[in-house]
């Protein structure tokens, strides 16, 4: 396992759209484990391919009950609402209240490239959204709710 180099806000590689991973192979389980290794050590509760400048679909996290690794992550259903302090491992020192769904569902492969579905509801959930969004070239300031919203 290796650090990588986190990208920042800035960097246009943060607002592309990752390609679908087509095949799970050795390079994707290292980057994976590479992935896994730079969010522990920023201490961040999640990580996206393209914030380590590859645009794949791919994202870990670990909101505190173990690790979460997934490729092709998409949100199949999502109900109710919750607004929160969210901040990036991309955009350091910044945080902004962002609205999100309470409750998600999730299809994915894992790393065996068996399909997956997490039922995920809170932090999770909000994390899933978070990091999924990056796959789109979305970061959380672009969902920021002004304060006068809510």
């Amino acid at each position: 396992m290796a650090l990588r180099n986190i990208r920042k806000y800035g960097d246009e590689i943060l607002r592309k759209k990752s390609r679908k991973v087509d095949k799970i192979d050795d390079r994707i389980i290292t980057l994976l484990d590479d992935m896994q290794e730079t969010m522990y050590d920023s201490d961040g509760v999640g990580l996206a391919a393209p914030q380590v400048g590859i645009l794949k679909r791919m994202i870990v996290i670990d909101v505190g009950d173990g690790i979460i690794r997934l490729i092709n992550p998409s949100i199949m259903s999502y109900d109710g609402n919750q607004v929160d302090e969210e901040g990036c491992l991309s955009i350091p020192g910044e945080s902004k209240e962002v609205n999100r769904p309470y409750k998600v569902k999730v299809k994915a492969l894992n790393e065996d490239g068996e399909d997956i579905i997490i039922e995920a509801e809170g932090l999770l959930a909000r994390a899933l959204c978070h990091e999924i969004d990056h796959l789109d070239g979305i970061l959380f300031i672009d969902k920021a709710v002004d304060k006068n919203e809510k």
